[in-house]
């Protein structure tokens, strides 16, 4: 072999090996609560990519953790990224206002938070600034659009509540965020991308958080109240 082949051989021995190098880099710097959460984006998009617009960006709330943690992830598989942010829960799931999800529903008028998938749509301006719409496409949200489950914006979402309280306000049910984080659920969850809400209680090291509460489903909302309604997503 002489010694232009020998050059040559070993240029495309070097590329061939930094491939898999680069990548596994690449691959090294997820956290184990990121590689979970891509394996749930990816089964979402798999279960629901026919229905979506776009499918770079899947917001991910996990409501099995406390909302003082961060817990509604943007899982970014196009550029590989994950960005988490505060996330309110509704009152019907935490009666007791202590931080944790207790109850979900689907019921109008029980102001608790809906597990499943959700397909995130347009924005439109409510009580609390512009919002964006979500529809439920699971039996356990399938009332998200009729029962005005939106993301939207709130002061009771943000930092300084934690810091003050050791947890955040709650909602009607809808996904309230820290007015300084929901641009980004503008520029990159509206639209006609996914939204999966669930209780996976993924810690931070990528282990199993376990609430202190049996979690469970409402099926009847509270007897009403002479109360108004103060949903931001009434449109």
């Amino acid at each position: 072999m002489d010694r232009r082949t020998l050059i040559k051989s070993g240029l495309a021995f070097g590329a061939v090996a930094a491939l898999p190098a680069r990548l596994s880099a690449q691959v090294a710097t997820h956290s184990p609560r990121d590689r979970r959460l891509f394996e749930i984006a990816r089964r979402g998009i798999e279960e629901h990519g026919a229905l979506l617009w776009h499918k770079d960006v899947v917001g991910i709330a996990d409501f099995g953790l406390h909302s003082a943690n961060e817990r509604l992830h943007f899982v970014d598989l196009a550029n590989e990224r994950v960005h988490s942010y505060l996330c309110s829960h509704g009152t019907g799931s935490d009666p007791q206002h202590d931080g944790w999800l207790k109850n979900f529903s689907n019921v109008e008028g029980s102001n608790a938070t809906s597990r499943g998938a959700y397909f995130t749509r347009g924005w439109y301006t409510g009580r609390y600034g512009v919002s964006i719409r979500l529809d439920g496409l699971d039996a356990t949200n399938s009332n998200a659009l009729d029962r005005a489950i939106v993301m939207h914006q709130a002061t009771y979402a943000r930092a300084e509540h934690v810091e003050r309280w050791g947890r955040l306000g709650r909602s009607n049910g809808c996904f309230a965020m820290d007015p300084k984080d929901f641009d980004e659920a503008k520029l990159h969850l509206a639209g006609g991308k996914l939204l999966l809400a669930d209780s996976y209680g993924i810690a931070p090291d990528g282990g199993e958080i376990i609430p202190p509460f049996q979690q469970a489903e409402i099926l009847q909302p509270d007897p009403p109240r002479d109360e108004q309604r103060t949903n931001p997503g009434i449109y």
